[in-house]
């Protein structure tokens, strides 16, 4: 196949939502229908004892959240996919935003229950910063939820986005038949199925179809032609363009635990969504047509299995074709790269490859050379664009509680800073270690990965700490002298740059005031 076509028949996207929402459930139920997997697993669930393929992590599955975005390929009708089940917990934000980065468009999915919430409203800036297409999946059906049309509006107001249901409910919690998909214009009524695939389908031409109040009863029949009616009526057709633009977002139900209008949702999905685009560079638009390689990292994880200690680095491929055991220029590094070993992803299974192409997310195994927002390309200097490091909120000093294993110590604690969980600062006086992070859930886990991956045991006292400030200047004497005048207050991150650690929000504009030559910068760049 031509680069042409290879191009064409991919599709990156991550699924976003609010914790509970049903991600994770989504993505097995996808795998599923990718035939990637026979049986789907569950996040929590006594009678399924298969657990979910993307929540693999220890502490994923005894907490029954995702707490790390994690990659997965299969293919679907001819179409490449790259699905990236990120974590919705507000305290992972930073390893969901950096992924988005990663992806040309997103499936989001909204409990018909609870409707919009707060996480929700965040990540949809995210994608509006970048104009990504969202498709919009409504999920919970089998529940007693709130009236479609009611949560169609929530979105349109809450989100900023216009709205176009593409498939539609009939009966909703115990009176759920199934879903109608205005796009095809078929009804497909399903028996919930938890586990495996069903194969009874209905599929009508029409609603108009008498044998359509056979099935479901009359009452439903009528009400499902009023809705499709109104809906016709009342939005304006479907274009696929506005959508790629991001200004539409199309609209499907269903329930993932059960099966039911996945199938819609995915059809349509490879007939819609965008192949791999552009990307920016500090200097250029980069074309994903490009016979030239080049691709950045954007996640690291270490670990991944736990029989050896590797780490691995995410890939997004943007130009060119990525061959394994060639020699690529890594820009921040004094020398070109190769890779022997290269992988894509089943959550933490993997498969060796010789090559990929645009779209595609490969796992490059590292010992310790990249970092997140390096770009490696065939050749050319330049560096891609918009992966964000955010100034912590909370700030604990790390405190050893096993000095004979201080060197596993700072080898965990370097490698789960270089994966982006949390932020490293190291004081130059006394070189006491803090570690920032956005939420409280990050410390419980960076605890527990430093207990079972490395065997090093740590608790985390509270700080007195406002905001952790890059600190740069274009006279160097100045910031020689801020540094020697403030000394106990600073600090270097994990890349050693200076830091200023802040004790309160007036004290920090004192400093600022008194020091008009020293720039403060609240993100650092990756």
């Amino acid at each position: 196949m031509s680069l042409k076509e290879e191009i064409q028949k991919r599709r990156t996207f991550a699924i976003i939502a609010h914790p509970d929402a049903g991600k994770t459930t989504l993505t097995e139920k996808l795998l599923l229908f990718g035939g990637a997997i026979q049986t789907a697993g569950a996040v929590k669930s006594n009678k399924i004892d298969t657990g979910t393929k993307s929540d693999w992590m220890a502490i994923e599955k005894q907490r029954g959240i995702s707490v790390a975005t994690s990659v997965m390929g299969f293919e679907y009708k001819d179409v490449k996919i790259n699905l990236l089940d990120t974590p919705g917990h507000q305290d992972f934000a930073e390893d969901t935003y950096r992924t988005l980065t990663a992806v040309d468009s997103v499936i989001m999915v909204i409990d018909c229950v609870k409707g919009v919430e707060i996480q929700t409203e965040k990540l949809m800036e995210v994608c509006r910063m970048r104009n990504t297409p969202v498709i919009c999946f409504i999920n919970k059906l089998d529940r007693e939820g709130r009236d479609p049309y009611e949560l169609i509006e929530e979105v349109e107001q809450k989100l900023n986005i216009q709205c176009r249901p593409l498939s539609w409910p009939i009966g909703m919690g115990k009176t759920f038949k199934g879903v109608y998909n205005l796009f095809d214009h078929k009804l497909n009524l399903f028996t919930p199925s938890q586990r495996k695939l069903s194969d009874v389908r209905q599929e009508f031409e029409n609603v108009d179809d008498p044998k359509l109040d056979e099935l479901i009863g009359q009452s439903y029949a009528d009400q499902l032609r009023e809705d499709v009616e109104l809906i016709e009526g009342v939005y304006p057709d479907f274009d696929p363009t506005e959508y790629l633009e991001g200004k539409v977002a199309p609209v499907f139900f269903g329930s993932a635990v059960n099966n039911f209008g996945i199938n819609e949702m995915l059809d349509t999905f490879i007939k819609i969504s965008p192949a791999p685009k552009s990307r920016r560079t500090e200097d250029r638009e980069v074309m994903p047509d490009e016979k030239k390689f080049s691709g950045f990292i954007f996640k690291i994880h270490a670990n991944m299995d736990p029989n050896h200690r590797n780490r691995i680095a995410f890939l997004r491929i943007c130009s060119g074709t990525f061959e394994r055991n060639k020699p690529y220029n890594h820009v921040r590094g004094p020398k070109p790269l190769r890779f022997s070993n290269v992988t894509q992803f089943m959550a933490q299974d993997k498969e060796m490859i010789d090559e990929a192409f645009p779209g595609d997310i490969v796992g490059l195994y590292d010992t310790g050379n990249l970092k997140i927002g390096d770009t490696l390309t065939e050749g050319e200097n330049m560096q891609f664009v918009g992966i964000p490091s955010f100034s912590p909120e909370i700030f604990r000093e790390v405190v050893n509680k096993d000095a004979m294993k201080t060197k596993q110590l700072e080898k965990g604690l370097q490698q789960l800073m270089e994966e982006g969980v949390a932020q490293l600062f190291t004081f130059d006086m006394g070189s006491r270690k803090v570690v920032g992070t956005v939420g409280q859930l990050q410390f419980e886990v960076i605890q527990f990965r430093l207990k079972n991956e490395y065997n090093a045991t740590v608790e985390f006292h509270p700080m007195n700490l406002y905001k952790a400030c890059w600190i740069t200047s274009k006279d160097k004497k100045q910031l020689d002298e801020f540094v020697r005048s403030k000394n106990r207050h600073i600090a270097h991150d994990k890349d050693g740059k200076l830091v200023f650690m802040a004790e309160s929000k007036a004290w920090l504009q004192m400093v600022m005031d008194n020091y008009p030559e020293i720039e403060f910068h609240f993100t650092s760049e990756y």
